[in-house]
């Protein structure tokens, strides 16, 4: 007994280092991450001549002079590439929950021949990497003089091209019971208003995480908008914060900053509100 205590209380002391020193690892860490977006935020209100010189994230001076010049940047309000970004996001959410949907339920529900091939090229376009197919469709879209519009941007979405989406609602259709489908099929219902009736309210929490997910992508996507939207008029927030740097050079990092920092704001409202749906989503996709 005098031996187990003398050496009991070592497990515990040597398990409160441990702690301790995976704690501090950790807060190291996060400091590491977090330290560029306090940077970026500190910056958003020092003076454009201070901004390089003094990378300290203790401001000497404050001034909103960054969003006050960052706003008019490029010759119109910076309230019209927030409004292209919402209609190009909105456009997005709706086509990715049309055709995901619809394309999911003919996977997970419908019988026809080469049902599996089909879902197994529509994961393996997952792995085919994006860049591969950007000149076939500048080509196809300049052809139809779409360069310019939104159209590149919203028809891919209402065509179920995002195969991930497509697996999600998959996997969830995969977990309802086929009874719900008979019971429509005996009171005379055809596939589509089974789907649309039956099957499509139940989708709730896999079309909420897509929702997200499609608001959070779209939003901050710059490689697309940029290859197709090339006035100025038409830019959505990430083009429009890049031409802010090709106009203005290093004078512009100030209101680069400052507009960075508004254009997190829908996300970071967005994300807050939606949380806990988009766990709640993931947890019952069959992505455990």
């Amino acid at each position: 007994m005098a031996t187990e205590a003398i050496t009991s209380p070592l497990p515990i002391r040597q398990r409160r280092i441990k702690s301790a020193l995976k704690h501090t690892g950790l807060l190291i860490f996060v400091a590491f991450m977090v330290y560029p977006l306090v940077w970026m935020v500190v910056s958003a209100f020092k003076p454009a001549d201070q901004i390089l010189t003094e990378p300290g994230i203790i401001p000497t001076d404050l001034t909103l002079d960054n969003f006050r010049d960052g706003w008019h940047a490029l010759n119109r309000p910076f309230s019209v590439f927030f409004l292209n970004s919402l209609l190009v996001t909105v456009g997005s959410i709706v086509g990715n929950l049309f055709s995901c949907s619809l394309t999911a339920y003919a996977l997970a529900r419908l019988q026809f021949r080469m049902r599996r091939v089909y879902f197994a090229i529509t994961l393996a376009s997952v792995m085919l990497p994006f860049h591969v197919l950007v000149i076939p469709q500048y080509i196809f879209f300049s052809q139809f003089d779409l360069v310019n519009t939104y159209w590149p941007l919203l028809i891919p979405k209402f065509l179920a091209t995002d195969a991930f989406f497509v697996f999600l609602m998959v996997q969830f259709i995969r977990t309802l019971p086929r009874e719900l489908d008979r019971a429509a099929w005996i009171d005379g219902a055809g596939p589509f208003l089974t789907f649309w009736y039956v099957v499509l309210p139940l989708m709730r929490p896999a079309l909420v995480t897509t929702t997200i997910f499609t608001f959070i992508w779209t939003w901050n996507d710059f490689f697309v908008p940029l290859i197709y939207l090339t006035r100025t008029q038409v830019f959505t927030v990430p083009v429009a914060l890049n031409s802010m740097v090709d106009s203005e050079s290093q004078s512009g990092v100030g209101m680069l900053f400052a507009m960075s920092l508004l254009s997190l704001v829908p996300i970071l409202i967005f994300f807050a509100v939606a949380q806990k749906y988009l766990i709640r989503g993931i947890a019952t996709t069959g992505l455990k």
